[in-house]
């Protein structure tokens, strides 16, 4: 069968009140970049419904970018026919044929916009039903409660248009309708989980990524910009920012007591996240902690850390634990990338034993020996930002290490 479009339905924008016509405008300036490869395709965000014309395009391909979109509840694939009661029974007998082989139950679910086309709701529903009923007597048995199958016929100033398959969607908000988030994005597994969850409820995340050259090499960071492109595809594209972290862990190293490295490390990780938050617009910052999984996610150490700033500091995988963790990371295509053993500047610098209960005053005491704002500066000068889209390859740029090491 060939189909003309898809119909999109929403998840929880529909519960949205007054801000429900940005969230539909965000969504289907969302889709349209999900589908941009797609020049023939055509997106009407409209009030009750998201319509995706084809107009030849290959479905299965545009369906695998749909699937990926938050916002999305469910779409369903359509075919459009002209407006009278024999055209829409003819291909509703095709889509049977063709997708019936033993015997269901069914029901046909009428919506009608066009209130001047001769037939209510009902009518189509008892007319089509019946004709459908009579056509294939061995095949289908009507259940309106609970069927196997739903046919919906939707009338519209354009056509009617049939579907009968409804596949779920991404869930969640469209990216960008709560805000901006600064990811403090490593190269492990759990941060782009936390990524992932904080894009799934509207957020449009850019990721700050800090790499320690020498210590760490060119496959690090080129790892955690290929985790970026998997976490991409759900928004279309995100700015990747590379801080430079070397001189600070140096200079940490070389002035601050063993068992406080990793802590006064982290505070001036969040102290640059939140520069960069403010300088970008953000609204919060993001990060991949996990209640008590390692020393600096004691709630001791988190209470030393966040001292350095006032902004919200969020945790979307705060308690799950590793394997909840690791099962959305292997659902969304990145565990396989975050196990590769190239170490980023949180793990190159760990002291063997960290200290798992800072204390809040100490670590501002042992600051009092760096030059933060000379730090900061240097660092925040040396940055970079790339664009990072779906498609891009990082991986292939290291290949031969790679190869050496998969």
């Amino acid at each position: 069968m060939q189909y003309t479009e898809i119909m999109v339905r929403y998840g929880e924008l529909s519960t949205k009140g007054h801000n429900k016509k940005s969230f539909i405008d965000r969504l289907g300036v969302n889709v349209r970049k999900a589908l941009h490869s797609f020049e023939q395709v055509k997106v009407h965000a409209q009030r009750d419904r998201l319509h995706v014309e084809l107009n030849g395009a290959d479905y299965d391909s545009v369906m695998k970018r749909l699937k990926l979109v938050f916002g999305i509840q469910n779409f369903s694939p359509s075919i459009k026919v002209e407006k009278t009661f024999e055209a829409t029974a003819k291909a509703a007998v095709q889509m049977i044929e063709e997708q019936v082989d033993k015997p269901i139950t069914f029901k046909v679910e009428t919506r009608r916009s066009d209130h001047q086309f001769a037939m209510d709701t009902f009518e189509m529903n008892n007319k089509l039903g019946g004709y459908l009923l009579e056509k294939f007597p061995e095949k289908l048995k009507v259940d309106v409660h609970n069927p196997d199958l739903t046919l919906r016929v939707e009338i519209r100033l354009n056509g009617i248009f049939l579907s009968s398959e409804t596949i779920k969607g991404a869930g969640g908000l469209p990216v960008g309708t709560a805000g901006k988030g600064m990811m403090m994005m490593s190269g492990g597994i759990d941060s782009p989980v936390a990524a992932y969850l904080g894009m799934k409820r509207g957020v449009s995340m850019e990721m700050v990524h800090f790499f320690s050259p020498p210590y760490t090499s060119p496959q690090a960071l080129a790892k955690a910009k290929q985790l970026t492109e998997r976490l991409a595809k759900y928004s279309g594209s995100i700015k990747f920012i590379q801080v430079p972290f070397a001189e600070i862990q140096e200079t940490v190293k070389e002035k601050v007591p063993e068992g406080y490295l990793m802590t006064i490390q982290r505070r001036m990780m969040l102290r640059l996240a939140a520069a960069l938050m403010i300088k970008r617009h953000g609204l919060a910052i993001f990060n991949g902690e996990s209640l008590g999984q390692v020393a600096s996610q004691t709630m001791e150490s988190m209470l030393a850390i966040n001292d350095v700033t006032s902004y919200p500091v969020l945790r979307p995988v705060l308690s799950f634990d590793k394997t909840e963790i690791i099962k959305i990371a292997q659902d969304i295509d990145t565990y396989e990338l975050s196990i590769l053993p190239y170490e980023d500047c949180c793990t190159v610098f760990t002291p063997p034993s960290p200290k798992t209960r800072p204390n809040v005053d100490r670590a501002r005491e042992y600051e009092k020996r760096l030059d933060i704002e000379g730090l900061m500066q240097r660092a925040l000068d040396g940055i970079e930002i790339t664009e990072i889209h779906p498609g891009d390859d990082y991986l292939n740029q290291n290949e031969d290490v790679f190869a050496e090491l998969l």
